[in-house]
Order: C-alpha cells, then sequence, then structure tokens
C-alpha cells in the first residue's frame, strides 16, 4: 500500500510539474503565435496553476477571423461531410452541450450559422423554451450565469458542429455556473436529465490529478454516450477525456491539393493524446492486443479522431465579440473534434440503428471495428509530443477517424 501510495504521489507531482510548466509558457507563445499569424489563443483555454484540479479550461483556438466582412473561409459542413463520407441529413433524439458561463446570442447565431449551410434553423424566439425542436439553452443552476466571451465562443462552436454533423438531433447547451469541476459536473448531471438525450460533449478539461475519477459517477447514465476532447498540447493527457467512461476525440489535419481537393487525414501536431497517468486501462483496451501493448497497464486516450489542425479549421458564427473579433471566424482545436465526433455518432447511430447501452458499449463497439478500413480512416502519419501515428491505433488519433455511418 505504502509503495502504491508513493508510486500516486510520483505521477502527481511529475504531472503538477507539466502543468506549470504549460501555464508559464502559454503566454509567451500565443504572443508569438498572434505576432506571426492571425491565430489566437483564447484566455479560456490557457490553464492557470492555480486552476489545477479545480477547474477547466477549453481546447480551442482562433485561427482566423473575418470581422467586416460576410466572407466565410475554413471548412463548412458540406466538406467535412465529403471528407468522413456522411449524408447530409439524419440525427435523432438530443445532443447536450455542457459549456461554462452564458453565451447570450446562442439562439441568433445558431440560426444565421444554420441558414448559411442549410441546416435546420430554430423558429422559436425564446432559447429556454422546453418545446423547441432545434436548439434549447438550460442554466444548470437555474439562474443566468455570467458572460465570458470566450467560453461564449466555445459553446459557439460546440452547438453549431454538433448540429452540423447530426442536423436532425436536438441540441441542447446546458450552460454552467462558472468553469470549475463542481458546477461543470452539477451541469453534466443536469445534461443526463434532459429529454430522450443520447450523446454528451465535453469540450473542456484539465491537467490529470490524483483523484480524479471522484467525477467519473456524472458520467455513467445508462443509454448516454460522454464524448470528450482529448487536449490540444501534443502527447499530453487530461481529464475527463482519460475517463474510462467517455469517448476520449484526438485531433487530426485535413490535407486538400491545390485545387481543393481532399487527399489525405495526417496527425495533428497539438492533438493531445497518451497513457493516463492514473485510469487503469479498461477492459475495451486491453482486449485488443495491439492497443494493450502500446498502452500497458494505464488508460491510453484518444480513442478516435476528427479535424482539428488550426490550417484546416472550420467556421463558426459568433456574434459576440471576443477581442474586437465577431462574426464569421475559423477555429481549431479539439473542442471542434469533440462536438462534431458526438454529432457524428448520433447520425451514425440513426442509420444503423444501434443503440448503446453505455460510453463502455460505444467503446467496445469501436474497438470491435479497429482496423477495418469501411468504418474508419487508419491514420498513419504525423506527429505530437514525443508520439507519431502508426498502422492501427496511436496515441495521436486512437483508431482513427470515422467513415460513413457504420460500425461506430
Amino acid at each position: 500500500m505504502i509503495a502504491v501510495g508513493l508510486e500516486t504521489l510520483r505521477r502527481q507531482a511529475l504531472l503538477f510539474a507539466v502543468f506549470v510548466l504549460l501555464v508559464a509558457v502559454g503566454a509567451p507563445i500565443q504572443a508569438q503565435i498572434a505576432a506571426q499569424s492571425q491565430v489566437i489563443i483564447p484566455t479560456s483555454s490557457l490553464p492557470r496553476t492555480a486552476d489545477f484540479s479545480v477547474r477547466a479550461h477549453s481546447n480551442f483556438w482562433i485561427c482566423q477571423s473575418t470581422t467586416g466582412s460576410t466572407a466565410i473561409v475554413g471548412e463548412t459542413p458540406s466538406k467535412i461531410r465529403q471528407v468522413y463520407g456522411l449524408p447530409p441529413l439524419g440525427g435523432s433524439g438530443t445532443i447536450a452541450i455542457v459549456c461554462a458561463y452564458h453565451y447570450p446570442t446562442a439562439l441568433a447565431d445558431f440560426n444565421v450559422f444554420s441558414k448559411q449551410f442549410g441546416l435546420p434553423r430554430e423558429t422559436s424566439k425564446d432559447p429556454m423554451a422546453v418545446k423547441n425542436k432545434v436548439l434549447q439553452v438550460v442554466y444548470a443552476r437555474g439562474t443566468q450565469p455570467a458572460v465570458d466571451a470566450g467560453w461564449s465562443m466555445e459553446a459557439c462552436l460546440d452547438i453549431q458542429w454538433a448540429h452540423a454533423m447530426a442536423p436532425n438531433a436536438k441540441i441542447v447547451l446546458v450552460e454552467s455556473a462558472s468553469n470549475t469541476y463542481v458546477d461543470l459536473f452539477q451541469a453534466v448531471d443536469v445534461a443526463n436529465a434532459q429529454s430522450n438525450v443520447k450523446q454528451v460533449s465535453l469540450s473542456w478539461g484539465g491537467g490529470e490529478f490524483s483523484g480524479e475519477t471522484v467525477w467519473d459517477s456524472h458520467m455513467k447514465k445508462a443509454g448516454v454516450v460522454y464524448v470528450a476532447g482529448s487536449g490540444d498540447v501534443g502527447g499530453n493527457t487530461i481529464y475527463p477525456s482519460v475517463s474510462q467512461y467517455v469517448v476520449s476525440v484526438g485531433g487530426t489535419a485535413i490535407n486538400r491539393n491545390a485545387k481543393g481537393v481532399f487527399t489525405k487525414e495526417t496527425g495533428w501536431i497539438n492533438g493531445g493524446g497518451g497513457p493516463s497517468l492514473f485510469v487503469p486501462i479498461p477492459s475495451y483496451q486491453s482486449s485488443a492486443k495491439t492497443v494493450k501493448a502500446k498502452c500497458g497497464a494505464y488508460r491510453g486516450t484518444p480513442d478516435i479522431s476528427f479535424n482539428a489542425d488550426l490550417a484546416t479549421g472550420c467556421a463558426i458564427y459568433d456574434s459576440t465579440p471576443y477581442s474586437g473579433l465577431s462574426g464569421w471566424i475559423v477555429v481549431g482545436g479539439t473542442s471542434l473534434s469533440a462536438p462534431a465526433l458526438a454529432g457524428i455518432l448520433n447520425l451514425s447511430h440513426s442509420f444503423n440503428g444501434f443503440k448503446p447501452k453505455s460510453t463502455n458499449d460505444q467503446l467496445t463497439t469501436i474497438y470491435k471495428n479497429l482496423g477495418k478500413a469501411q468504418y474508419f480512416r487508419d491514420i498513419v502519419t504525423g506527429t505530437a509530443g514525443t508520439y507519431s501515428c502508426t498502422t492501427g491505433w496511436d496515441f495521436i488519433t486512437g483508431v482513427g477517424s470515422p467513415l460513413g455511418t457504420q460500425g461506430k
């Protein structure tokens, strides 16, 4: 018992040291990137020392803004559907998005995005009406949270890209009072209680910490699949992505030729992933010999991946200004990957009839189909941190990216 305790403390100290390093270098990196390009790391996506084990951060970067212009750049729903072999319509039930703070222009922005890309719009003028069929907003603690523009953009990309992938599913945005784990997981409980909820998307997280699994109990509702981004620091793990009760989604880069035609997908250099420091390897991974050989005794992330690269980011519409930016914006990061994958799973289930009993059931199916080219695109090139993409499962893209509506 003493040995186990010392090992846990050693892991905790190591991870906190990494966390502090990320905090220290985050601001200079942000300033350097901003000076060289149009890329901005929102403050909501920067970890702080005081946040460790207490608060989560978002996982997205702003790649480009066309503020003051009607121009739309970046990947669009129709282009993404072509890359992943998805139909233009489909989806059922409810996808719940859990995000921190209040997004004041959620309904208006959602409808601008939807109109632009030919997606169903919410006809109600009240975003909180329970009878809404396309989009509903819920305050997790019953009162409107404070506004945080960085988290508003997180909510914006979450609801718009879950909707883009599963147009016929209802999207429910559950706004937590803050980005503390206490408030966020209270909001997960509220998400669990939504009518006919099928998927819950969690586009946030933080450095791993001893005792993190205490929050797992909030992600065990029968019939619900929980999805979380693997983080935006290459080769590093975050919670709740490492939870055995979550589908962890990593990042890829879409490659196109000079004519804009898709050619291949590669691993994203900033995609989070690796073996968890604390979570034991679950059965759905240990049963796959090639995965177990790479993960050893601990849960490996990610499980599956989606476009996240800043150079191939996706278009969103956000009229709540952030740092002077508003309107059509391009974003990247695994905060984009998670809700999009939640939408793809919802879409897939509406076509293939699969009704997973739990996230474990969903992941068992995914790993059962590992290596089947008709279901997943195996991504074999790219590096992130100390890891490299390989044939089969790896610590950057998991089983690969989704193809079509079957096998998942």
